[in-house]
């Protein structure tokens, strides 16, 4: 993948051939809302690390028990901190590396946008307003990752990560409203606390699967991962906002706070244990292939999210702080890097590893930047990444069914990072000065604030981890657990079997850094050779998905009425048929004894004309034979005591007739145009969809009656609709606007018949025209 010369994500001028405006105010204004909400954050840390918390809510479908409910603990104010707090730094970054796009304004909001919808999500406390939020990070990141909606990649990347998010969004949904239905509840407060319940409850598997899906399609688990990397056709500020801090840690977010309800058995530990080790592994090999920086970090990022999942998986205190420790550790380091990887692009032209060297002199913030992020992602001391590399390793060790497995994982992974972040920041900056496309030097102050101090903040909380500790990482450890917790973080636990794996993990990342290029070799000629990857496996899917919807087309909808008649009612047969099947409804025992000659006479009537109609030649027989149907149903209506509604039909009967025959006369005559292999296919439908409805009708009758709705009815006919006629006080009161709808749809068929008549009319030729 190669970078073009002129920087990617800028416009050199906007529609119409205007010089480029320049972000200014607006620029300087899209700071505030992220800033200001990182400071009201901040503000109840003291109570948080006190064992608090908070909860609001207002009532929003109370019927459906769905609340706009919000809740406050140590998770979510650790997602919060991290949305908002990264989130002013990539504000502030954008509005010099997007400073005199044309659409800067619509970027701005649609950053914003995203924002809100993170932090609704991670501080929603009902399961719909969280699947609402959920949902609305997905469209956010598709505006975002389609920013540059001319570019045929950016559009496809958005599109795709909008179908496969929003795919695993629909099964979250799923999953998310069997939960409340196990749980007896919506809020995640009460759902929390019932972790035994819900694990015993017949519907935790289809429920686990489900969540899963959502959670594993958002945070770009193998087989999902590929949709990640492609999103780098976004704006490098998107990227590293999504990477650090947003919509990928979504996915993360829901395996933590479903951690109390959910963990805990084999299914759950093993899935998570598996696919997150995979991933991690996986993902570290592919990021050290890549040549665009900005790609091999994409991959990191992959990496990181099984790495997480990998240890949410585990009940372990010390696992589950090492991925807390581990989340905080990578969005420090990964928005720090992103942006130095923008400054990179946006000073020098490139961000092509192959094509950089000795940027160093133009360029030491980013440099220094650079480095003290590098050695925080490879987990050099005295940086927090190495304490959370080593409690990645203790918290590994400690898990009781896989420690060998999952330690195994964590060190390969490990050690491939070590080799990414010295292509990603030394490679760049020291070693032989390459030429570039621009002459480099350093960037704004408002570029390179951001990346300074978000490594800075990785080498503070790592010499002093105690501020990170206490105040995030152990409340929410707590919250995750559903127990309190105590967690202890140390730059130095002594010698220890964890620091033996810190020393291999070094020796094995240096090893490969020094031999990546032939790596990098040995991996392209592999995916060469390979049948299929993930990206093009998608391709595929798609591929087939429109030849099928094609095939489909020509078969159901090429333009032949019988032929949409037909497959509706046939579907209609097959769907009520299995449902009878499935669910065992069907109820036959019906007293045939009951109902007299008389009633058997006008059902051989009705059935006659139904017979009649379908076997005729002529549509005035027809209509007359129909006419015999509607007959024979409004004596039924007499003989069970309602000679209202049989005069009702009598006289729509006899008028359909009447007005059906005089239009009959000016219509050519009834051809034939099916065979008989075509009349026995009807022939059978009608029968498949007169015994279903029948076997309905049946069984509704076989057993006991509600008449719950019925004495409604009766009770409120006369006090509330004043009328002594049931079904007329329904129709005009109660069903008002039933009513009205029904009215209208008669109205609009027969303006939709008088114009169908009235251009055959004028569509016929004229007798002198048919010679």
């Amino acid at each position: 993948m190669n970078s073009p010369n002129l920087h990617p994500d800028r416009r050199e001028s906007a529609p119409g051939g205007k010089p480029p405006a320049s972000s200014g105010v607006l620029g300087w204004l899209s700071v505030l809302p992220p800033a200001a909400l990182t400071i009201a954050f901040l503000f109840y840390l003291p109570a948080i690390s006190a064992g608090e918390v908070l909860r609001v809510a207002y009532d929003w479908v109370p019927s459906l028990d769905i609340r706009l409910s919000f809740l406050l603990d140590g998770l979510s104010l650790t997602f919060a901190l991290l949305i908002s707090g990264i989130g002013a730094f990539i504000a502030l970054y954008s509005s010099v590396y997007l400073a005199g796009h044309a659409h800067f304004g619509r970027f701005v909001f649609y950053l914003l946008f995203f924002m809100v919808a993170m932090l609704g999500l991670v501080l929603a406390d009902n399961l719909i307003t969280l699947f609402v939020f959920w949902e609305l990070t997905t469209v956010a990141s598709y505006l975002l990752i389609g920013f540059d909606h001319a570019g045929a990649k950016a559009r496809r990347s958005a599109l795709q990560a909008l179908l496969l998010t929003g795919a695993g969004g629909l099964a979250l949904l799923a999953g998310l409203i069997l939960l409340g239905f196990a749980a007896g509840s919506f809020e995640l407060s009460e759902i929390l606390t019932q972790g035994d319940a819900i694990r015993a409850h017949t519907l935790y598997l289809p429920i686990l699967i489900l969540i899963l899906l959502g959670a594993f399609t958002k945070s770009a688990q193998v087989p999902f991962h590929f949709w990640l990397p492609n999103a780098m056709a976004a704006p490098t500020p998107v990227s590293a906002y999504l990477h650090s801090a947003t919509m990928v840690k979504a996915g993360i977010y829901l395996l933590a706070r479903m951690h109390p309800a959910l963990s805990g058995t084999e299914v759950w530990i093993w899935t998570l244990t598996i696919f997150g080790a995979v991933t991690a592994v996986t993902a570290s090999v592919i990021a050290l292939r890549q040549t665009d920086l900005k790609l091999s970090l994409a991959y990191t990022t992959v990496m990181a999210l099984g790495t997480l999942t990998m240890f949410l998986g585990a009940e372990a205190t010390v696992a589950v702080a090492a991925a807390l420790t581990f989340l905080v550790v990578h969005s420090f380091y990964k928005a720090s890097l992103f942006m130095v990887i923008g400054i990179i692009d946006y000073r020098t032209g490139t961000r092509e590893a192959e094509k950089l060297g000795g940027l160093a002199k133009a360029m030491p913030i980013t440099a220094a930047a650079a480095a003290a992020a590098a050695l925080s992602m490879a987990g050099f001391p005295p940086f927090l990444g190495f304490i959370g590399k080593e409690l990645k390793y203790e918290g590994a060790l400690a898990i009781a069914s896989e420690p060998l497995f999952v330690a195994s994982a964590a060190v390969l992974a490990n050690a491939l990072m070590v080799a990414v972040a010295g292509i990603v920041a030394l490679r760049p900056f020291y070693g032989r000065r390459l030429e570039t496309p621009k002459a480099p030097r350093e960037a704004p102050l408002r570029m390179w604030i951001g990346p300074v101090t978000l490594a800075a903040l990785g080498l503070t909380f790592g010499l002093m981890p105690g501020l990170i500790a206490d105040s995030l990482v152990q409340p929410a450890v707590t919250a995750i657990l559903g127990r309190p917790e105590e967690v202890k973080l140390a730059l130095w636990h002594g010698i220890n079997v964890p620091l033996m794996l810190s020393l291999l993990t070094f020796a094995l990342g240096v090893t490969f850094y020094f031999f990546h290029l032939r790596l990098r070799g040995m991996l392209s000629w592999v995916e060469a050779r390979l049948p299929t990857t993930g990206d093009r496996s998608w391709d595929a899917i798609l591929e087939g998905l429109k030849s099928l919807a094609a095939v489909q087309t020509r078969l159901l909808q090429g333009g032949v009425l019988r032929r949409y008649l037909f497959v509706t009612f046939a579907s209609m047969a097959l769907v009520l048929a299995a449902t009878f099947v499935v669910t065992d409804a069907l109820r036959l025992s019906f007293d045939w004894s009951q109902p007299l000659l008389k009633h058997w006479a006008v059902v051989v009537l009705i059935g006659a004309g139904a017979l009649m109609t379908a076997v005729v030649t002529s549509r005035l027989a027809a209509i007359c034979a129909l006419g015999v149907v509607g007959v024979g149903v409004a004596m039924l209506f007499v003989m069970f005591g309602a000679p209202d509604v049989a005069i009702t039909q009598l006289l729509v009967e006899t008028l359909v007739v009447v007005l059906v025959a005089v239009v009959m006369l000016r219509l050519p005559s009834l051809q034939q145009e099916t065979g008989p292999r075509f009349r026995r296919l009807d022939a059978v439908l009608a029968l498949g969809v007169g015994g279903v409805v029948s076997a309905i009708l049946l069984s509704v009758v076989s057993g006991p009656m509600d008449r719950r709705i019925t004495g409604y009815f009766e009770d409120t006919s006369v006090p509330e609709a004043f009328g002594r006629n049931i079904v007329n006080v329904i129709l005009v009161d109660f069903r008002a606007l039933d009513t009205f709808g029904e009215v209208a749809v008669v109205v609009v068929a027969a303006l939709g018949a008088y114009a169908l008549i009235r251009g055959t009319k004028r569509s016929r030729p004229q007798p002198e025209e048919r010679s």
